[in-house]
């Protein structure tokens, strides 16, 4: 069984970053890929990272940088206060890059692995 996703997109906000009192750090951002279509339409990502790899990419990735993001993908579910369940989709990236220029972004082409040697094809 496979659970993996390759993305190819523009950040579509500046990363969030949050610290919890555990120590630990997470980074969220959402990713914009345009389908080659005549419509140019766009689907839209939440991506989200945890640790070391979250504080680079919470200093890096900036709204509009052009980034290659590798992870799997999961979903966030909760009820809500009037008793709806709800779903949403999420990224849980192992490794992003920054695929723009350093005209597009402060560190053009660099990769950030999470600590297993994988890298984005």
């Amino acid at each position: 069984m496979v659970n993996s996703v390759v993305l190819v997109g523009r950040a579509g906000r500046d990363p969030e970053m949050r610290y919890f009192e555990s120590g630990r750090v997470k980074t969220s951002f959402s990713v914009a890929v345009n389908r080659p279509t005549k419509e140019k339409e766009t689907d839209w990502f939440d991506i989200e990272l945890w640790g070391r790899q979250a504080e680079i990419a919470g200093e890096y990735v900036r709204k509009g940088s052009l980034i290659g993001v590798e992870g799997r993908l999961d979903f966030n579910r909760w009820t809500s206060d009037d008793g709806n369940k709800n779903v949403k989709p999420i990224i849980q990236a192992s490794n992003i890059r920054l695929l723009g220029s350093k005209k597009d972004s402060t560190g053009g082409g660099s990769e950030f692995p999470t600590g297993d040697n994988s890298t984005l094809a």
